[in-house]
Order: structure tokens, then sequence, then C-alpha cells
């Protein structure tokens, strides 16, 4: 079977961007009147919703740390969110990226300011087309900060991927299933940490250093979306007032 063409002669992937080109983003903040803060994503065709509770009491009171509060992430997809239905039991995929959504947000708060509590993190996905765990790291992060936790910085998330042999930005699904490697990063941009690097796949010395540089760039772009996000949602705050 003749293995699936990503790119076109003329440079443009399936959707029609260039290999540089984040798809078109969407943020909403503050959508979940029940929880502390929430936020809400579209990048493309991925949907992400995320609510955030906390800082509060940890239950079961052993499970807490004297000294800084614990952060808890739950991502789960929909069943409703791909083609073929989902169970609604987590999957072994499912526990994986919770774990790794929690570790790429943990350095940007400031955990030692509420210690013996929790801060948790949920992130459903309702339409997913690629990049489903970097979509909902850069949401979390708006969700947190609509929660009023103290953080260093907003972190951005954004995938690269080597399709036809060629470094793309901003994963899609079908780049993912059918491209050479996928690399997601995410990263606190003002501080120029990152918080997050994984890779399936292979590249080169070089290929890494460029899809780095990439990364780098679209998380620039997604950070800028997030910033005019949030001026957007306080302002508003401040005039309804």
């Amino acid at each position: 079977m003749e293995r699936k063409k990503l790119i076109s002669d003329d440079g443009r992937r399936l959707d029609g961007r260039r290999f540089d080109e984040i798809r078109p983003i969407k943020f909403k903040i503050g959508i979940l009147k029940n929880a502390d803060g929430s936020a809400y994503i579209e990048l493309g065709k991925t949907k992400v919703i995320v609510g955030v509770y906390g800082p509060r009491e940890l239950h079961p009171k052993h499970l807490a740390v004297p000294d800084r509060c614990i952060i808890q992430a739950r991502y789960h997809m929909a069943p409703f969110s791909v083609k073929e239905r989902k169970s609604p039991a987590p999957s072994r995929r499912e526990i994986e990226l919770s774990k790794v959504i929690r570790e790429a947000l943990e350095p940007a708060i400031f955990v030692e300011l509420f210690p013996r509590t929790t801060i948790d993190i949920f992130a459903e996905v309702i339409q997913a087309d690629g990049s489903t765990r970097c979509a909902a790291i850069s949401a979390a992060s708006l969700a947190l900060a609509d929660a009023g936790i103290p953080m260093r910085d907003l972190v951005a998330s954004i995938a690269v991927a080597k399709v036809d042999n060629q470094l793309v930005l901003d994963v899609m699904d079908e780049e993912d299933k059918y491209g050479l490697s996928d690399m997601p990063i995410a990263m606190m941009p003002s501080k120029n940490v990152i918080t997050l690097l994984q890779m399936d796949g292979m590249l080169t010395c070089e290929e890494f250093k460029k899809s780095l540089e990439l990364a780098k760039k679209g998380c620039m772009e997604i950070y800028k979306k997030q910033k005019e996000a949030l001026e957007s949602y306080f302002k508003n705050i401040k005039e309804e007032k």
C-alpha cells in the first residue's frame, strides 16, 4: 500500500498550512461557574476544556506534604471526541498524559505557598485532531491563572513532527499517525525554560536542533495569544464591576 502523501509538491500540508504555521487558535477563560478557574481552547479542530480546583484541603489527609501543595492532573478524552467511539474508562495513554501534563505545569506554580493542600486540574478533550496534550497544557495554564494561583509564568505548548522528511509545526492527527516523528514541547516562554520535552521516532542531531527552534517559535505565538486572552478577560471583568 502506498504511504499517504502529507505535504504537496508546493510545500503545503493537508490543511493548506506551510511547515512553520500553527492552526487557528482561540482561547476562552472563566467558562465553568463551579470551578475555581477554567479555560477552553480550540487549536484547529482540537477542542479541550480545563477546570482547576484549589488550592484546597487534600483527602486523604495523610497524602498532604507539609511544605508544599500537591498538583494533581486528570486528562480524559470524551467518548465522542474521536471518530470511533472511545471507551469512557481511562486508558493507559490517558493515565500517562495526566502525569505528563502535571509535570509540565508544576514548575510554573509556586507550590511552596500552599502547604498541605492540593490543586486539581481536569482536562477534557471534547474533539481530538492531534496535539491534545499540548492544547490541554496551554489551556490549563490559563485556568490556573483564572483561579488566581501564583505562577512564575504561563506555560505554552506545541508539537513538531517530521512529515515526508520535512519538519512541521503544530501537529494535526494525520501528521501524528503517518509522520516519521513527533516531539511535544512545553515551556515558560518569558524565562526560556522548557518544562516538557518528549519524542517519538528518530531525528538527527541537526533535525532535533531545528525542531527545538521551531517549537520555541510556536510556543511564543501561543504565549502571545494566551496573554491577549487574559488581558481581554480581566478587562471585561473590570468593566462589569
